[in-house]
């Protein structure tokens, strides 16, 4: 004979608070900005040939996007074209990062986990969710356990039902 019982998700009625960082990959269109396409001869950036370049560029299309600033040859380039490029994109942009459109996203990433007012979490029970549909660099983990550690009393990874402690803070000792 079945006897009825409630079934009660102890995980669902926690006070876990659960962080999944696919959430804030959202909303960022990234264009890259390769130099290759202003070197003479594939070589060398003239400053002269360079700055017209950027002075006949339409800046308005990287409006509200990330620009990710790079070279994809071996070439050297002068760390002065970086300061130029973000001098006119700085006004447009979102966000100008070096590196790869790859590269750019964990970067951006990054800065949003440590930018971000994590105070809500203080003293409580955090789980930072392990599966998620879109690639999480290990940059981000690695940021958002030293963010949160100085706020929360514990923090785990994975999922609420199946979780690897990874911090604990000590219970204070009463007098």
């Amino acid at each position: 004979m079945l006897s009825e019982t409630t079934l009660i998700n102890r995980v669902a009625d926690s006070d876990l608070q659960t962080i999944a960082l696919d959430e804030y990959l959202a909303d960022r269109e990234i264009v890259e900005f390769d130099l290759k396409d202003y070197l003479f001869q594939g070589l060398i950036l003239r400053e002269k040939d360079f700055r017209e370049a950027l002075r006949n560029l339409d800046w308005s299309v990287y409006t509200g996007k990330y620009l990710a600033v790079y070279c994809s040859t071996d070439a050297i380039i002068p760390m002065w074209a970086y300061m130029l490029i973000s001098s006119q994109a700085n006004k447009f942009a979102r966000g100008i990062y070096f590196g790869t459109k790859a590269e750019t996203s964990v970067a951006i990433l990054v800065d949003f986990i440590e930018t971000k007012d994590w105070s809500y979490l203080q003293d409580k029970r955090v789980v930072i969710k392990g599966c998620s549909d879109q690639e999480i660099p290990a940059a981000a983990y690695l940021a958002i356990a030293k963010k949160l550690q100085p706020y929360v009393q514990s923090m785990m990874y994975g999922e609420p039902c199946s979780t690897v402690p990874i911090f604990k803070r000590p219970r204070e000792m009463k007098s």
